[in-house]
């Protein structure tokens, strides 16, 4: 447990999937008695399920953790590609909350995959750039005012495509590196408000993204999705894939004071598979 957590406030975008690092994120600093709001996308787009979302299952979610953890929770729609959208759950949030301790900005989907840049759809590159970079600008911006009085921490989730190049996935690469050089630049800014600002680059952790990215190399490579798994097992040197309690672990950590030296990293959370900093 970490005790400083208690009765602080976070806003954990990406969080409606039960399966999701967002939820398990939500759970975890739950679990040490952190009030929660859960924000997801919730239109659905039957073309893309990697996004699509459900307010009841939103709201399931969120009443899950209240009745399990005994703590404030809330449930609000956020598209992170609209300013308007992020304005309105401002607004719904400040009714609820006076001030934000936590920010994780988890949020992140691809489009337009398996491409090589050369022949990437150029409306699919754009939008991957928007939801995974300017997303994390887009809600850092509204959130800061609600932190910069007391300090606080915003843990970014990046990837580790942002330091190990990815074949046919160059837009989702792009936007994890941007992701990581935006921690940076974020930390050095907000180092004087007692803002500190760090990020996660995951290796393959087991979520519904994994899933059907294992689903589609297998319909490529002729496979099955398992063969494509125990494949990519054995170049992780830990032997395995990692799980969403994994991560969450490390994000509760760098939200709490017991990280409170830390600020402007981008730790990999890869089994070993990417080791550089």
């Amino acid at each position: 447990m970490y005790e400083d957590l208690k009765g602080k406030t976070a806003l954990i975008t990406g969080a409606g999937k039960e399966t999701g690092i967002g939820y398990a994120v939500s759970e975890k600093l739950a679990q040490n008695g952190t009030d929660v709001i859960l924000a997801d996308l919730v239109t659905m787009d039957e073309s893309n399920p990697l996004i699509s979302g459900d307010q009841k299952e939103l709201n399931r979610l969120a009443q899950k953790l209240e009745s399990m953890y005994h703590v404030r929770t809330m449930a609000v729609s956020l598209d992170v590609t609209s300013s308007s959208s992020i304005q309105k759950m401002m607004g719904a949030v400040q009714k609820e909350f006076d001030h934000i301790d936590i920010l994780c900005n988890n949020a992140g989907t691809v489009f337009g995959v398996p491409n090589a840049v050369h022949t990437y759809d150029e409306k699919a590159w754009m939008k991957t750039i928007d939801v995974n970079l300017h997303g994390v600008f887009r809600v850092s911006k509204a959130i800061i005012p609600l932190m910069a009085a007391a300090g606080g921490s915003i843990v970014n989730t990046a990837s580790q495509a942002a330091k190990k190049p990815p074949l046919f996935n160059g837009a989702y690469a792009a936007a994890k590196a941007g992701v990581v050089m935006l921690t940076k630049v974020m930390a050095l800014e907000l180092a004087g408000n007692n803002i500190r600002v760090n990020a996660i680059c995951p290796g393959i952790i087991m979520t519904d993204f994994t899933k059907w990215r294992f689903e589609l190399e297998a319909r490529f490579l002729n496979s099955t999705p398992q063969e494509r798994i125990d494949a990519k097992c054995k170049e992780i040197p830990l032997g395995r894939l990692g799980t969403i309690a994994e991560v969450a672990n490390i994000v509760t950590f760098l939200a709490s004071r017991e990280s409170s030296y830390m600020t402007g990293q981008a730790l990999n959370i890869t089994g070993g598979q990417t080791m550089e900093l």
